[in-house]
C-alpha cells in the first residue's frame, strides 16, 4: 500500500475557508501550519497570514484569526475559521464542497463520532490519518495490519485499519478502510475509501458527492 503525501504542494495562498494548526513549539514561539503552508516559526505578538499569535504556554497557543481567538494544541485537528465546508444532509445523501482558492476541497467532519478536518485526495487509495489523529479518535491502529509505506522521509510502517464511521455534512459512512501513517499531517486525507461510495460531480470550484449505497 502506497500513501502519497503531498503536504509541500499545499502553499497555495490562503484559502477561503482558512484553517490553522499547531505542529510543535520552540521555545515560546508556535509552529504554525496555516492553510496548510509549511511549519512557520510565530513568536507571541507575531502575525503570519492573518493568524497572530497572542500567547503560549506549553504544548498550547491561543491565537487570533477572522476576529476570533482559538487555543492550539499540538497534534490537535487544526482549527477553521470562515470556512464554508460542506453543505447537505443525510436526508439525500449529498454533500457539496467549495474548493478554496489553491483549488483544494477541505471541510470539517468526524471519525468515529470525533471532529477532525479533511483534505480530498482523489489519488489515495484510503482515508489516511497520522498516529496522533489515530489516537485522538481512540483508533487502535495498533491491532491493525502493519503494511509498509512510502512517506516524505523514505519508507515507514504503517497500519490498516477500519473506521466505524467516517461523517461529512450529516452523511455518515461505516467501516471505511484506513490507513495510519507514522507521519504528522495537518489534516486527514479523505482517499477513495470513501470517495467511491459516492458518485463525484465537479463543477468549476465545487465537487458534489451523492451517495452510492
Amino acid at each position: 500500500m502506497k500513501l502519497l503525501l503531498l503536504l509541500a504542494a499545499l502553499a497555495c495562498g490562503p484559502a477561503s475557508a482558512q484553517t490553522v494548526g499547531l505542529s510543535g513549539m520552540l521555545g515560546n514561539r508556535a509552529l504554525l501550519i496555516v492553510d496548510g503552508h509549511a511549519p512557520k516559526s510565530v513568536a507571541p505578538g507575531e502575525t503570519f497570514e492573518g493568524v497572530k499569535v497572542v500567547s503560549t504556554s506549553g504544548d498550547q497557543a491561543v491565537v487570533e484569526l477572522g476576529g476570533k481567538r482559538v487555543a492550539l494544541r499540538v497534534g490537535d485537528a487544526p482549527a477553521s475559521v470562515g470556512a464554508r465546508g460542506a453543505s447537505g444532509g443525510g436526508g439525500n445523501g449529498k454533500i457539496v464542497l467549495t474548493a478554496g482558492s489553491g483549488g483544494h476541497f477541505m471541510t470539517q467532519g468526524a471519525i468515529n463520532g470525533n471532529t477532525t478536518q479533511f483534505m480530498v485526495d482523489t489519488g489515495a487509495t484510503v482515508v489516511s490519518l497520522s498516529v496522533a489523529d489515530a489516537e485522538r479518535m481512540r483508533v487502535n491502529y495498533k491491532a491493525g495490519q502493519p503494511v509498509r509505506m512510502s512517506t516524505a522521509n523514505g519508507t515507514a510502517q504503517g497500519w490498516a485499519v477500519k473506521l466505524n464511521s467516517v461523517r461529512i455534512a450529516g452523511v455518515e459512512i461505516f467501516e471505511v478502510d484506513a490507513v495510519v501513517t507514522p507521519q504528522n499531517m495537518p489534516f486527514v486525507l479523505l482517499g477513495n475509501s470513501f470517495l467511491t461510495r459516492f458518485q463525484m460531480q465537479r463543477d468549476n470550484d465545487q465537487m458534489t458527492l451523492t451517495r452510492r449505497y
